[in-house]
């Protein structure tokens, strides 16, 4: 059973950084790619960054510059590097992988950018 749990989302004030991971398990046979998005009660849910099971990474243009994703194969772990965080950086984030056209999500972990 494919799970996968994030973590590291809090309250941060603007400027600061955040790093989120995601543990994930149950994926077997093959190291597939894998995505952060992010959601707000306003917006529909969207794409942060995604990354192949390769190392491969790639940004929407409206992310690029303050979010690194990266992932530790040998941990089973991804990461969410969020630098220069802004108030409408507020939203809850969830990994996501795609296994044979079916979508995994994890519960999703609330980031707060606030003074």
């Amino acid at each position: 059973q494919v799970q996968l749990v994030e973590s590291g989302g809090g309250l941060v004030q603007p400027g600061g950084s955040l790093r989120l991971s995601c543990v994930y398990s149950g994926i077997i046979g093959r190291i597939y790619s894998m995505a952060w998005y992010r959601q707000t009660p306003e917006k529909s849910r969207e794409l942060v960054a995604t990354i192949s099971g390769g190392g491969t990474t790639a940004y929407p243009d409206s992310m690029k510059g303050r979010f690194t994703i990266s992932r530790d194969n040998t941990k089973n772990t991804m990461y969410l590097q969020m630098n220069s965080l802004k108030p409408e950086d507020t939203a809850v984030y969830y990994c996501n992988t795609n296994i044979e056209f079916r979508n995994y999500w994890g519960q999703g972990t609330q980031v707060t950018v606030s003074s």
